[in-house]
């Protein structure tokens, strides 16, 4: 685990407008591509702010970083700093480790989603930094979204598919990096198979059985998610508040909506 600290040298008038500025481009930016921040931080006279990011590593850091410059948001915070000029007198970044740990463990929760086509195929992706494999696509969810949401975003921004969820085939703990996976099943609604920049160097529609599986995964686990989803029936999904009780999304398996 890496640590990124920025520093910004403010004039205390510039606090106001780099604050909204942070929240306007840099901080979604960075968030929307997989960067964890830890906390942001300013001084008592607002003339310093400081913010630190989590990385599992340099070379992920390198790579989110990559995608962060390859996006529209970016573009569009350079043309706002070009308008605004003076929005900080001076920029520092750095990289620091952790000396310990000092707070209460944290886990990661990611979507996947099988999908499946009108002529029994399956969508598979090849990702950008993991191109010895095929899988099926997916990735981290994003604070305050939803369950469904977050597979949904994650299929259409590394796809360029709709999808309609069926259901969810099974839940996946990586202990070692402490992320856990639930993994869906789905169907194709519309669009065509595209390769995004930054996320998928290929993407398509494959025929893929258990006896071919090995020919286009290569990765243990991605295997047995796969093959769980091909051979289980999915089990019911529901996203919800409490205090009081607010049902946000819900979807039933076939067998408990036979039983209504």
């Amino acid at each position: 685990m890496i640590y990124q600290r920025r520093t910004y040298q403010l004039e205390p008038d510039q606090y106001e407008q780099f604050t909204q500025f942070f929240h306007t481009y840099i901080l979604p930016n960075h968030l929307g591509h997989g960067a964890r921040i830890v906390g942001r931080f300013t001084t008592m006279n607002r003339d310093e702010v400081t913010s630190i990011w989590e990385y599992d590593s340099y070379e992920e850091y390198k790579r989110i970083e990559e995608k962060v410059k390859q996006s529209e948001l970016y573009k569009k915070a350079r043309q706002r700093r070009e308008e605004l000029q003076d929005l900080f007198v001076e920029e520092r970044v750095d990289f620091i480790e952790a000396t310990g740990e000092y707070h209460f463990p944290k886990h990661i929760v990611s979507v996947a989603a099988y999908i499946t086509n009108g002529d029994g195929e399956v969508l598979l992706v090849k990702n950008e930094h993991r191109d010895d494999t095929f899988e099926i696509p997916g990735g981290r969810m994003e604070c305050g979204e939803t369950l469904e949401g977050a597979v949904r975003r994650e299929v259409l921004e590394e796809t360029g598919i709709e999808i309609s969820i069926k259901g969810v085939s099974g839940v996946y703990q990586n202990v070692t990096m402490g992320v856990v996976c639930m993994v869906f099943t789905a169907e194709y609604v519309s669009g065509e198979p595209t390769i995004k920049p930054g996320e998928t160097r290929d993407v398509r529609f494959e025929k893929v059985t258990p006896e071919t599986i090995h020919d286009w995964v290569t990765r243990k686990h991605f295997q047995v998610r796969l093959m769980d989803a091909m051979e289980k029936v999915a089990v019911s999904l529901e996203s919800y508040y409490v205090r009081p009780y607010e049902i946000l999304y819900r979807l039933e398996n076939e067998k408990a909506a036979d039983r209504k």
